[in-house]
């Protein structure tokens, strides 16, 4: 029978039936095999076809293909990747600019990623109510940056409801993939859709304004608010890129292709060539320094920090 799974914890699943029953699914040795470049076979978002055993186990025959996925490199193995959500019909890229703040690099990285593997993206910046005076013009000029690239900027506070409304409505009917460093608020985002939830909340250390992990597997649930399904993914500390080749990155910056037919060179790398159009759009303000400079990190394959 075929399912969607809701969440993946390695060696078992969860598994959602087209009428709504969710089961408790195996995931057999064979999906792990030596030489597989993802440390989970099975994804929140896979669509699996599982049957149940004499003594009612169920368990996962086949994985079937994917529309889209959103990968990671995994924390303990730099040369595997995570696959964090499959089959989605956007992510949202939820940010802060106090308690913690999130970096330009980071932000960056994640939607780079996105554009890779062509899922849509939305940034939401939390937090509206703890902003001093200084962060918000820090988002006004985020706000310009991100828009100016294509991206659809919202700003809310899960804490006050500011703006909620633009979320929702943003959220309406689709399969969205929340991202985002601990502590800057997804689960208390989904919760103040819908209350009811309750998802688990967790606090900012105090020591080092550092989210504390509160998801530890990324899950999938289903909001009569939006009618439409949320993923909530662990808290990333960073993004590092996987399978992309330093000559493709330039492509994944949308404002930098638009430019990409202007320059002298069809593979331009847009650092040190003659009749460079990205440069000289740099040089004259019209594309923002910021992203050049997350640009340049990736193309030198360098590690974002946590912060």
């Amino acid at each position: 029978m075929k399912a969607t799974v809701i969440k993946s914890t390695g060696n078992t699943c969860l598994i959602r039936f087209d009428d709504g029953d969710i089961q408790s699914c195996r995931v057999p040795g064979k999906f792990r095999i030596k030489g597989l470049t993802t440390t989970n076979p099975v994804a929140v978002g896979d669509f699996v076809d599982a049957s149940k055993n004499e003594r009612g186990e169920w368990r996962v025959e086949h994985i079937h293909d994917r529309k889209n996925y959103l990968v990671r490199k995994s924390v303990n193995l730099s040369h595997q990747k995570h696959i964090i959500a499959a089959n989605i019909d956007q992510a949202v890229l939820v940010v802060t600019l106090e308690q913690p703040e999130t970096s330009t690099g980071f932000m960056d990285r994640f939607l780079v990623s996105c554009e890779a593997y062509d899922i849509p993206a939305v940034i939401v910046f939390n937090k509206w109510d703890v902003y001093s005076d200084e962060a918000k013009s820090e988002y006004d000029y985020r706000k310009a940056v991100y828009e100016s690239a294509g991206y659809q900027v919202l700003a809310t506070s899960a804490e006050t409801a500011f703006q909620l409304t633009d979320v929702v409505q943003a959220l309406e009917g689709k399969i969205t993939l929340l991202g985002g460093h601990s502590g800057v608020g997804k689960s208390s985002l989904v919760n103040a859709i819908q209350p009811d939830l309750d998802l688990k909340v967790g606090d900012i250390s105090v020591v080092h304004r550092k989210g504390q992990h509160t998801t530890t597997f990324a899950q999938m649930v289903y909001v009569d608010n939006i009618k439409g399904y949320l993923i909530d993914s662990p808290g990333i500390k960073g993004f590092g890129l996987v399978d992309m080749e330093p000559e493709e990155i330039g492509d994944y910056f949308p404002e930098f292709f638009a430019y990409r037919e202007q320059c002298r060179f069809h593979n331009c790398t847009h650092r040190n060539e003659p009749g460079c159009a990205v440069k000289a759009a740099l040089d004259s303000g019209d594309l923002p320094h910021s992203r050049y400079q997350s640009y340049l990190s990736m193309m030198d394959g360098e590690d974002e920090p946590y912060r």
